[in-house]
């Protein structure tokens, strides 16, 4: 089968997503499939056309791919392609949007306030900090409203330390969350044809934050896989990402990331497109499920040909 690679593109987090390509691409080649590396660019309409590949596998992440973007332009040229499609990939990359989706599906997830960059400068919102501070508490977590791999993401102890992390979160997109911290442990959940992997367990070394090193450095994090959870904390977590994924549309495949506090789950997000690094989520937990890397990239496949995303 031709297979086309997305990867790459012009997001901030094109280093990890040129990581994930290449990873899938030796995947696929040892698979026998005939494999097209793309670095997605402006010509990426003509390379598809010309190419004709019978599906394409998107490895890119963040604004360009993890969006809808690229799945947008895949739809209109009728080329199938992996992960969930455009619209699903629009609602999860934005965490205001999401967050409406999973409340009006009664999931758990932190409250937060979000407001833009116009809001901030030209309406006076720096004026409503201090009510949405006392309603949301401290420590509280400041984030870019869309993104991944924790780009941005700040965490504030006090008032003195907002201002601060909102021009960083400012820095990577036009409108930010402040969102209430949940203190608890970080799991993840991948969910692969509508089916829940093995939970992972994220533990930062010496309690540091699990920010953008701590992901994608080797050793920064040490992961648990299967989590080290009672069988009603599983069912809960599980629960929590099932449905997170039924709430936006996400069908094939992505990850969940959620909290696991004193009073049960709480979601924080969605991501359409996961990693497929050597220190991703969701190879470590396929491997757990007794998968193998080739495995995966081969069942992801299966899900992008088949009808609505299920095997």
């Amino acid at each position: 089968m031709k297979v086309a690679v997305l990867k790459g593109g012009r997001s901030l987090e094109r280093g990890v997503s040129l990581r994930s390509g290449a990873r899938v691409e030796d995947a696929l080649d040892r698979l026998g499939h005939e494999v097209v590396p793309i670095d997605v660019g402006a010509d990426l309409v003509k390379r598809l056309r010309a190419e004709q590949p019978d599906v394409a596998f998107v490895a890119m992440h963040g604004v360009g791919g993890e969006d809808g973007t690229a799945q947008e332009l895949l739809e209109i040229l009728g080329i199938p392609f992996t992960g969930p499609d455009a619209a699903a990939c629009a609602r999860s990359i934005d965490k205001v949007m999401a967050k409406a989706a999973m409340r009006a599906a009664g999931i758990p997830t932190p409250d937060s306030f979000a407001f833009t960059q116009t809001a901030f400068r030209d309406l006076g919102a720096a004026d409503a900090l201090t009510d949405l501070e006392g309603t949301l508490g401290f420590p509280l977590v400041v984030k870019p409203s869309r993104g991944g791999s924790s780009l941005g993401v700040k965490f504030a102890s006090a008032p003195a330390d907002v201002p601060g992390a909102l021009v960083a979160a400012f820095s990577y997109d036009d409108r930010v969350m402040l969102e209430r911290f949940v203190e608890g442990r970080e799991v993840a959940v991948s969910v692969l044809g509508g089916e829940a992997l093995p939970i992972v367990e994220a533990i930062p070394a010496e309690g540091d934050p699990y920010d953008f090193e701590a992901r994608y450095e080797i050793g920064r994090t040490h992961f648990v896989c299967p989590a080290d959870l009672s069988p009603t904390e599983r069912s809960a977590i599980t629960d929590a990402a099932l449905a997170t994924c039924r709430a936006l549309g996400c069908e094939g495949f992505a990850r969940v990331d959620l909290i696991l506090g004193a009073d049960g789950p709480w979601v924080l997000e969605a991501n359409a497109i996961p990693g497929l690094t050597d220190t991703s989520l969701l190879p470590q937990a396929a491997e757990a499920a007794g998968m193998s890397f080739e495995d995966l990239v081969e069942r992801i496949l299966h899900l992008a040909l088949s009808p609505a995303g299920v095997s």
